[in-house]
């Protein structure tokens, strides 16, 4: 029997404000432990919550952008459950009422696009931390992420595979950091994902019994468990064994997913509406505010790319990745006036020389203008493409404060053999090659790019390429 698997997800996401959801403590990263804590975070006797404007308006703008419908008025709920990184014993959250219903994300997976329904977006605020590997005999708590803005994202069960889901998780990584509302660093714990997994007999409409796999913070981790999951299920049905609900641990060392607990129902949560917290009222006029200031998206920036630049579909995604590649491509394309050989420079010279994982534009030591320079000489033809992607972009990476001229001086490479002493050299390189000028002249053109290879090793590279071709070509075309 063949099977299906039927994913859903609920993607935890910090939001990027200055202070906590429901108290001014900072909102900050990596500091010293319980550094950025009041009574608030404490969750002192006496102590009340107060709505961050930014929480609400960050939420907004991802709703916005995937195109749900807004709740203009919502409010928030407790949620209890006993941790010892929740002082309250309950979580501030939404669950009747959330700020965002429906919408949706697209998704490539090879050459299909898929459309990802979103149920919902409802916030909330994130648990402290526990740490367990500081005490001989202790675990220690860390209240400095209590409090912090959450919003969670819960799609549609519309997945059905790890490449999916890898996928949704990349695509809406990219759509955070356009709208700038979080950095979306699953490695700092900013982004999170839970993963629903059942399957099914292929073609089935009836659902099969789901599993959650929590916390993972890697695209690849909620790839590689979802795999894992759908294969330990299939194997459980097909040897008559049953299973409820749970709530999945995945160990990515040795790819297998173990079970926590059974899964907790709605009960177990007791959830009522926060009384410490009115409901919040939006008004048209503040949404229209919001709607303003969205920043272009990726997939309408994706699309300009291919129809105004005619760059493939490869290109423009790449230099797509993150907001401040796609603002250093736009920027060398308008200094330079030539959109593709800016795409160019950027995919095979300026990408790859940066960390495959941060892919961190600030990391480039080569200035925009040194760019632009670089791509200058180029098109005017005072240096040749393959030598100046060859010897002096590594020169230039190596002293980025030295500009492209001087340097394309200092190493030989700029063109600078006259017409005569080009027509020497070509009528020089066809008497060498007697035998492959003849079989050029008896049709076999495809000779040029051997000519073409000689004169430049013979030149060191000082040739003008497009010249170099027209006067090897008139040469052996004239016998």
């Amino acid at each position: 029997m063949t099977y299906d698997t039927v994913i859903g997800l609920e993607v935890h996401i910090q939001m990027n404000t200055q202070t906590k959801a429901f108290c001014d403590d900072a909102n900050s990263f990596g500091d010293e432990a319980n550094t950025h804590v009041s009574a608030v975070s404490f969750a002192h006797p006496g102590t009340l919550p107060v709505a961050n404007t930014g929480h609400i308006d960050r939420a907004v703008k991802l709703g916005l952008a995937l195109g749900c419908e807004i709740n203009k008025t919502h409010f928030f709920d407790r949620k209890h459950y006993f941790y010892p990184d929740l002082p309250k014993g309950y979580q501030i959250t939404q669950d009747n009422q959330p700020i965002c219903i429906g919408g949706s994300l697209d998704i490539k997976v090879g050459d299909k696009t898929k459309s990802v329904k979103i149920h919902h977006i409802h916030m909330e605020e994130d648990a402290g931390k526990t740490v367990h590997d500081v005490h001989d005999t202790l675990s220690l708590v860390d209240l400095n992420r209590a409090g912090t803005p959450l919003m969670e994202l819960v799609t549609e069960p519309d997945l059905s595979s790890g490449e999916e889901v890898f996928a949704f998780i990349a695509e809406l990584q990219k759509l955070l950091r356009y709208i700038d509302v979080s950095d979306a660093d699953m490695e700092k714990g900013s982004m999170r994902c839970d993963c629903n997994v059942s399957v099914k007999p292929a073609g089935s409409v009836e659902l099969g019994e789901r599993c959650e796999i929590k916390n993972l913070n890697s695209k690849r981790y909620a790839r590689e468990s979802v795999k894992y999951e759908a294969k330990r299920q299939i194997k459980m049905i097909e040897a008559g064994q049953t299973f409820n609900k749970q709530t999945l641990h995945y160990d990515p060392v040795a790819n297998v997913t173990s079970v926590l607990r059974e899964k907790e129902g709605v009960a177990d949560y007791r959830y009522f509406p926060d009384p410490d917290l009115p409901p919040i009222v939006m008004t048209e006029d503040h949404l229209a505010g919001i709607q303003a200031e969205m920043p272009e998206l990726p997939w309408v920036i994706k699309k300009r790319l291919r129809e105004e630049a005619k760059l493939t579909e490869d290109y423009a995604e790449q230099l797509t990745r993150t907001p401040k590649i796609y603002e250093f491509y736009s920027g060398l394309a308008d200094k330079s006036k030539d959109a593709k050989s800016s795409a160019n420079l950027m995919i095979n010279q300026i990408l790859p020389s940066l960390d495959n994982d941060s892919m961190d534009i600030s990391e480039l030591k080569v200035s925009l203008d040194a760019c632009t320079s670089y791509l200058t000489l180029i098109s005017d033809g005072k240096i040749s493409a393959s030598i100046a992607h060859q010897q002096l972009w590594p020169a230039l990476l190596e002293s980025p404060k030295i500009s492209p001229m001087t340097l394309a001086e200092d190493l030989n490479l700029l063109i600078s053999i006259d017409d005569n002493a080009l027509g020497a050299l070509v009528t020089k390189i066809i008497e060498n090659n007697p035998g492959q000028a003849a079989q050029y002249r008896k049709g076999k053109k495809a000779l040029i790019g051997f000519f073409i290879g000689a004169a430049m090793r013979e030149s060191g590279g000082n040739l003008d390429p497009a010249a170099l071709k027209e006067e090897l070509t008139k040469v052996l075309d004239n016998g």
